[in-house]
């Protein structure tokens, strides 16, 4: 892992280039209480990446992984998290990358298409549809459950297997609650009307909490919904499916 500061933040990063040489850039942003780790590498992505000739980037969101944490509910807003993304790439010196997020990595690359248009060739919004507008139901009970003593007393179906995520991926549950109240700031249907990079938007046929991404795509000029068959907001990230379309994606879509 490598660090870059950025606005008060050590955020860690990975670079990885293809055995063939310069590959054209992915950056890679990961989910809610997740990692670079946990979205990205193991589960396969930076290895399908590199095999097909693409240069894998990804950081853990601040908050998040080996990056340092807040507990101020300030520091946490999409946009802010999005300038981390914008930090990273003017720092490894990349003018134009594919972006690719997941759940609230889709969000943040919203954002970042939004306030960096010239930095994002084409955008990958994963576990992530019409909820970026419409929101996705009610987390408030997730970080109740992040700062409970006892995970047991956890009732809320989504507080505990958020809570047992982050407690499986060792995170800082008091920075994630912080996370939570803010990172959730919705874009309207305006915004992405805006966004007119080409776009695929990936969600699984069983997930509870992305929404419909057919939805989404018919707010936006330029995107197109895939479903993930038979896959849950958890698992959705690693298909097999969803990692061919986005490679078909991509070479329909060069930098």
């Amino acid at each position: 892992m490598q660090f870059l500061s950025h606005d008060g933040f050590e955020l860690a990063y990975l670079d990885r280039q293809p055995a063939s040489g310069q590959g054209d850039p992915v950056l890679m942003i990961h989910g809610f209480a997740s990692s670079h780790y946990v979205n990205w590498v193991s589960p396969g992505w930076f290895k399908t990446l590199n095999d097909a000739g693409y240069r894998a980037i990804a950081f853990d969101n601040r908050g998040h992984g080996s990056s340092s944490k807040s507990y101020d509910e300030a520091d946490y807003t999409p946009a802010k998290m999005a300038s981390d993304a914008a930090a990273l790439l003017d720092h490894l010196g990349i003018e134009r990358a594919h972006v690719m997020g997941y759940s609230m990595g889709a969000r943040v690359s919203a954002f970042l298409a939004l306030s960096d248009p010239q930095k994002v060739a084409t955008l990958v919004f994963g576990g992530l549809g019409i909820g970026m507008v419409d929101g996705v139901g009610d987390w408030d009970p997730i970080a109740a459950a992040l700062l409970a003593e006892d995970p047991s007393q956890n009732t809320h179906p989504r507080g505990r297997s958020f809570r047992a995520f982050a407690d499986q991926t060792r995170s800082d549950r008091r920075a994630l609650a912080a996370c939570i109240a803010t990172s959730r700031e919705l874009l309207t249907e305006d915004d992405m009307a805006r966004i007119a990079q080409p776009t695929l938007i990936a969600v699984g046929t069983k997930d509870d909490i992305g929404g419909s991404p057919d939805e989404l795509a018919a707010l936006m000029p330029n995107a197109r919904a895939f479903h993930i068959e038979g896959r849950d907001h958890m698992l959705a990230v690693g298909d097999k499916s969803f990692k061919q379309r986005v490679l078909e994606f991509y070479a329909d879509n060069p930098l």
